[in-house]
C-alpha cells in the first residue's frame, strides 16, 4: 500500500506529471508499493485531456508492428484492462470488429494483416465474404469486397476507466493533486523539485507521463528524444436511434497516419464515426473544422450512408501526442532517476496497465526500492453502459435510496442518486464537463438544453464550479 501522507506533505517518492489514462494507471500500480505518490495535472480533473477523446476501443493489437513495444504492451494492456473492467464494473463490450476491404488492392491486404495479427500473438482473426460481410452489417455502404473479422476488438467506457485508476490509487495513499501546472523543473543530487502555480513539491523519482507536453517536461531535462505533434482527430456521435444500424466496429484499413475513419458503436448505446487525423502546430486546438466535419460526412456517407440519416447528438475533437517514431517513446533516464512516457497514441487506453507495469521495472532498475506490496482497497465504478442494468431501471436499488428514482437528465436516464454518488466520491467532479464524464448527465441529445439549470443547482448546493 502507499504510505500515507498529510496533505500538506510536499516531499515524495515518486511524482508523476500527467493525470490521463496512462499517470493514472501508473500512480495506481506504484499504489500496491510502500512509496509515498503524487499525481499532479495542469486540469481540473482526471482525464481530462487526450484520454477523454479516445475512440473507446479495447483493442487486440492485431495491427501493431510486430516486435514493437506498442505491440507488446497493448497485447499484455489488452488481458489487464478486460479483467480490470470486470473487476471494478467499467463497462464494456464484446462486439468485435470487421476491418472492410474496398478496393482490390485493400482485399489483397487483408491476408497480410490476418498475418500481421498472427506474429503478434493474435490468432482469432478470420476472412469474411462478401456475402457474409454483408449478412453481418446489412447496413454497410455498397461496393465492400470482404473484411477481416476481429472477435477480440470490444468497446469500453474511456472515462471511468481513467477514473477507477486514480481513485483507487488515491483511496490508497496516493495524492491527486489537480489545478496545479508545472512550470520548471530543478535538480539536486537526490531530489527533482517541481515548480508550478501551487507552490513547490519534491521528489525522489519522476515520471514524465504529461502527453502532449511530455516533450516539453522532456526539454527540462534537456533530452530532445522526441517532438510531439499534435494529431486533431474529429469524431461524429449519433443519436441512440442509430445504433440498431451496426453490429460491430467497422474498421478501415490502415494508413500511416492510423487507423482511419470507423464506424463504431459505443457502450453509450450511439454510434461513433471518425476520427480524422490532422496534423497541427497548436496544442490546444480541440475545436472542430468545417473541413473535417465534411470528411467525416463523406466517409461516413460511403461506410454506411443510411448514418448519415440519424441525428447527430455530438460533435467533438482531440489530440493525439504523435510523434516521429512509429512505436511508444518510453525511456528510463536513470542518471536523473527520470522515466519519460511519451508518443502514447489512441492504444495507450488498452495498454495502460502494462505500461504502469513497464514503468514500474524501469524505476526498480534505477534504483527505486518498492517496499512490500499490498492490495489495493476494492473499489467499484457505477456502470454508465446501456448493456447492463442501469439505476432507474433497478428496483431493489430504487427502494434502498429513492433517489436513484429520480431521472435528472431524460436523455441519458440520469438520476439523482447518481449525481449524488458522484459528489461525494474520492474524486468528486468539479464542473459540468467532469460530472458527464461520471454520469452521462448532459451528454444526451439534447445537450443539457433541458436539464442544465437542475444539474447546475446540484453542482453548486455540492460546491462544484462553473
Amino acid at each position: 500500500m502507499a504510505k500515507r501522507v498529510a496533505p500538506h506533505v510536499r516531499t515524495f517518492d515518486v511524482a508523476i506529471i500527467g493525470a490521463g489514462v496512462v499517470g493514472a494507471a501508473i500512480a495506481r500500480e506504484l499504489a500496491h508499493f510502500e512509496l509515498s505518490i503524487l499525481l499532479i495535472d495542469a486540469k481540473s480533473d482526471v482525464g481530462a485531456g487526450t484520454s477523454k477523446a479516445n475512440t473507446a476501443i479495447l483493442h487486440t493489437g492485431f495491427d501493431m508492428v510486430p516486435g514493437s513495444l506498442e505491440s507488446r504492451l497493448v497485447s499484455r494492456g489488452y488481458a489487464l484492462l478486460r479483467d480490470y473492467a470486470r473487476e471494478v464494473g467499467i463497462s464494456f463490450e464484446s462486439c468485435g470488429a470487421l476491418l472492410v476491404a474496398w478496393n482490390d488492392e485493400e482485399l489483397a491486404n487483408l491476408s497480410k494483416i490476418q498475418e500481421k495479427a498472427i506474429a503478434n500473438g493474435y490468432h482469432e482473426t478470420y476472412l469474411v465474404g462478401v456475402d457474409a460481410l454483408y449478412a453481418k452489417e446489412p447496413h454497410l455502404g455498397s461496393g465492400a469486397l470482404g473484411a477481416l473479422a476481429v472477435p477480440g476488438e470490444w468497446i469500453i467506457d474511456p472515462w471511468s476507466t481513467t477514473l477507477a485508476y486514480a481513485t483507487q490509487a488515491k483511496s490508497a495513499g496516493a495524492i491527486l493533486q489537480l489545478n496545479t501546472r508545472v512550470e520548471r523543473i530543478s535538480q539536486s543530487a537526490h531530489l527533482h523539485t517541481l515548480h508550478t502555480n501551487q507552490g513547490e513539491f519534491e521528489a525522489r523519482y519522476l515520471v514524465n507521463a504529461a502527453g502532449l507536453y511530455s516533450d516539453v517536461i522532456d526539454a527540462e531535462f534537456g533530452f530532445e528524444d522526441f517532438v510531439v505533434t499534435p494529431r486533431r482527430g474529429e469524431l461524429m456521435v449519433f443519436d441512440k436511434l442509430a445504433r440498431s444500424l451496426v453490429s460491430h466496429i467497422l474498421l478501415p484499413v490502415p494508413s500511416s497516419m492510423g487507423k482511419g475513419v470507423l464506424v463504431s458503436p459505443t457502450v453509450f448505446g450511439n454510434v461513433m464515426l471518425g476520427p480524422t487525423a490532422e496534423n497541427l502546430s497548436d496544442k490546444r486546438a480541440t475545436e472542430s473544422s468545417i473541413a473535417g466535419l465534411a470528411f467525416l460526412q463523406e466517409k461516413g456517407r460511403k461506410i454506411m450512408p443510411a448514418l448519415l440519416d440519424e441525428e447527430i447528438t455530438a460533435i467533438y475533437a482531440g489530440l493525439r501526442a504523435a510523434t516521429e517514431h512509429p512505436d511508444f517513446q518510453i525511456s528510463l533516464h536513470a542518471p536523473q532517476r527520470y522515466v519519460t512516457v511519451g508518443g502514447i497514441r489512441s492504444t495507450g487506453l488498452t495498454a495502460s496497465m502494462a505500461i504502469a507495469e513497464h514503468v514500474r521495472d524501469l524505476l526498480t532498475t534505477s534504483g527505486l526500492d518498492l517496499g512490500q506490496q499490498g492490495d489495493l482497497p476494492a473499489i467499484h465504478i457505477p456502470a454508465l453502459g446501456e448493456s447492463g442494468v442501469r439505476p432507474y431501471l433497478n428496483d431493489e436499488l430504487i427502494a434502498a435510496t429513492p433517489s436513484y428514482g429520480e431521472i435528472v437528465c431524460h436523455c441519458e436516464r440520469v438520476t439523482r442518486g447518481e449525481i449524488d454518488a458522484a459528489m461525494i466520491s474520492p474524486i468528486p467532479p468539479r464542473d459540468q464537463a467532469a460530472l458527464g464524464r461520471r454520469t452521462r448527465a448532459t451528454l444526451g441529445r439534447c445537450q443539457g438544453f433541458y436539464c442544465h439549470a437542475e444539474v447546475r443547482a446540484l453542482l453548486e448546493n455540492a460546491g462544484g464550479a462553473l
